[in-house]
């Protein structure tokens, strides 16, 4: 799966959500996707939150095969930045 499949995934789940902050999904050299309020797109602009994982794992997680909770506790990714942000995400995706 592409990052802008990934990226419209998560638009789908961000449309009908009240999320209104920013959070990027840092994924290295695969690239980032910045959600904004209800916008996704694939950017590296500055965000309220950033959450550094690699593609797989972002895969996983917007499959529903990965927990964002675990995924943190095992160190499959970094949250930098606004933690309440994060995890008002969490309950969206």
């Amino acid at each position: 799966m592409g990052m802008d499949e990934i990226a419209a995934k998560m638009q789908e789940r961000m449309a009908g959500s009240d999320f209104a902050n920013s959070v990027k999904f840092d994924c290295g050299t695969d690239g980032a996707i910045v959600i904004d309020g209800k916008t996704v797109s694939l950017s590296d602009a500055g965000a309220d939150c950033i959450i550094t994982l690699t593609k797989e794992d972002l895969e996983a997680m917007i499959a529903g095969d990965l927990d964002p909770t675990a995924a943190f506790m095992q160190g499959k990714l970094r949250v930098d930045g606004n933690m309440s942000v994060a995890m008002q995400l969490s309950q969206v995706l």
